[in-house]
């Protein structure tokens, strides 16, 4: 192992792109930490300090931010724009056909839809950007602290200042797009993956440190244990795929002789990764949203069905918010996975190939054989995800460590599935240049 960490170092075009890697990584980083314009850091500091645990409102932004997102810094909205641009894309190839036209065409087909995704990003920026101006004046950012420095977190209210916190979060989020395209380009790894993995990461210390000072220091090493085996089972379950077995039969060109080979159908237990994750959890902060924008005024009574959203779909460690965030889980993940796997697709262009699974005809029996094992594997694959999903919630449940428990949810799917991409891309380009990768 540590040769071939050597190896790495030792290779000056490899070396470069880690460099650089890192340098971006640090300068993303490093933007976390700038606040916006006309934003009272030291208040926002005292209410960061003094504060109990953050809203489920803004749970999972702050997650994909690092904690930019409570520090209202430059780059406060961190990713979240661009993974909701290309989640709405996707889903969009299959209600408008010129998405999909676009799709097939190739590589300048898609170079149009990264594009669109692009102009989107700039425009969730802009709503998402504004939304978080409007709560952190409201006192709402920090709802379980009420101190009066957390209602002055914006020390000028006049429009042209609020309007340059706007441009200067939207330009946050554009810059950010650009330095994980950089690293895509020039670096090692998928940049926005690895954006998202440096702000995840980040969290972590911090973190596991918390609950040593807040609970025990036998609870924190209980929680690496139960940490290193969550760990584990992931790693697991991501590399977990079923083969369907694929031949394909020679043909004849001229004077040479095409196919003949075998190969196979990689459908993996997760093939829908952490998107139904993100699905789940933005539609059950929809209801606790639209129910802290009607709040009462001071003396009043909130309305009935107020009191109920509180009760029931804000609180994690609610029994019915633990079934409901568990079934949307399971159900998005056959939705996603329907939209992202088309069997018809697949069996189209293995009948045109001349490819065959042993035992299935060609056509639509292919197609049916397909979706027949995909549904099955599915069914796994989303129990598993709404377990670690439910990770944190049970965790809050038994040690109090809901904001503290790194190790679960969408935080542990995404460091060890971008991990496991980054480490294979270095692997692969050792093997080119020393015919001995980095994995055993």
């Amino acid at each position: 192992m540590f040769k071939a960490i050597g190896r790495i170092f030792r290779t000056p075009d490899l070396r470069r792109k880690i460099a650089f890697t890192l340098g971006i990584v640090a300068l993303f980083r490093l933007g976390s930490f700038i606040p916006a314009p006309f934003v009272d850091f030291a208040n926002v500091q005292s209410c960061l300090a003094s504060n109990q645990g953050t809203s489920g409102l803004y749970e999972l932004v702050n997650l994909f931010s690092g904690g930019a997102l409570l520090q209202l810094s430059i780059f406060a909205l961190g990713i979240m724009p661009y993974i909701t641009a290309s989640i709405i894309t996707q889903l969009l190839r299959v209600v408008i056909p010129h998405f999909e036209t676009l799709y097939k065409e190739g590589q300048a087909g898609q170079a149009r839809l990264t594009q669109y995704t692009r102009y989107l990003t700039l425009a969730l920026g802009v709503l998402q950007s504004t939304t978080l101006i409007t709560v952190a004046r409201s006192g709402a950012l920090f709802p379980q602290n009420s101190s009066p420095a957390c209602t002055q977190l914006i020390t000028n209210d006049a429009w042209y200042a609020i309007l340059l916190i706007v441009i200067t979060m939207t330009a946050g989020t554009g810059l950010i797009m650009w330095m994980g395209e950089l690293i895509t380009e020039r670096g090692v790894g998928n940049g926005m993956s690895l954006l998202i993995f440096t702000s995840i990461a980040a969290t972590f210390p911090a973190s596991l440190w918390s609950i040593a000072v807040t609970q025990s220091f036998e609870l924190f090493l209980l929680v690496i244990a139960i940490g290193l085996l969550i760990v584990a089972a992931v790693v697991f379950v991501e590399q977990s795929q079923r083969r369907i077995p694929v031949q394909y039969a020679k043909r004849m060109v001229g004077r040479r002789t095409y196919g003949g080979n075998n190969t196979y159908i990689p459908i993996k237990v997760n093939m829908a990764g952490v998107v139904p994750v993100i699905f789940a959890s933005s539609l059950l902060y929809l209801p606790a949203l639209v129910a802290q924008f009607n709040q009462p005024a001071a003396g009043q009574e909130p309305q009935a069905w107020v009191t109920w959203i509180n009760n029931y779909l804000v609180q994690g460690d609610h029994p019915l918010y633990m079934a409901l965030y568990f079934l949307l889980i399971v159900g998005f993940t056959y939705f996603y996975v329907a939209i992202t796997f088309n069997p018809e697709e697949v069996a189209d262009n293995m009948k045109k190939y001349g490819g065959f699974i042993p035992g299935i005809r060609a056509g639509r029996p292919t197609a049916e054989y397909l979706d027949y094992v995909l549904t099955r594997v599915t069914l796994p694959g989303s129990i598993y995800l709404g377990l670690i999903a439910l990770i944190p919630l049970i965790a809050f449940v038994w040690i109090g460590a809901n904001q503290n428990f790194p190790f679960g949810g969408a935080s542990i799917l995404i460091i060890v599935g971008v991990g496991l991409e980054t480490v294979k891309q270095i692997d692969s380009q050792l093997q080119q240049r020393h015919y001995e990768g980095l994995l055993r």
